[in-house]
């Protein structure tokens, strides 16, 4: 994701993330569903969502990310009380290594207006 042109890999992590949104905050440490009420800097853990730069969402992309077109991006789900050996291994299975189907694929693309 730090390599020119990376934005549609940051992109693509993205709709994945979204596919998987229930699984990952089921796996995001007791008590997030009272954090994550969509107020206070946080995202509704009922709903999954991106911006560049803001905090109320589920994943920020930063502005330098966004300009640059290579970077990072913070998923703004997980407590401070999560598993963190969980949390790794599925962050990693649901960015490298899941595939998700290309109807779901095309459905959160649409969703949540990414042009990949």
């Amino acid at each position: 994701m730090r390599e020119d042109g990376a934005f549609e890999v940051i992109k693509k992590v993205i709709i994945n993330l979204s596919l998987r949104h229930t699984e990952h905050n089921s796996a995001y440490g007791e008590g997030n569903e009272r954090r994550l009420a969509g107020k206070h800097d946080s995202a509704s853990i009922n709903q999954f969502s991106w911006e560049v730069a803001n905090r109320d969402c589920s994943i920020r992309v930063g502005h330098d990310t966004k300009k640059a077109g290579k970077g990072y991006l913070e998923d703004k789900r997980p407590t401070s009380n999560m598993d963190l050996y969980i949390v790794t291994g599925l962050l990693a299975e649901t960015t490298i290594l899941w595939e998700p189907t290309l109807e779901a694929e095309a459905l959160a693309t649409q969703k949540l207006a990414l042009n990949v």
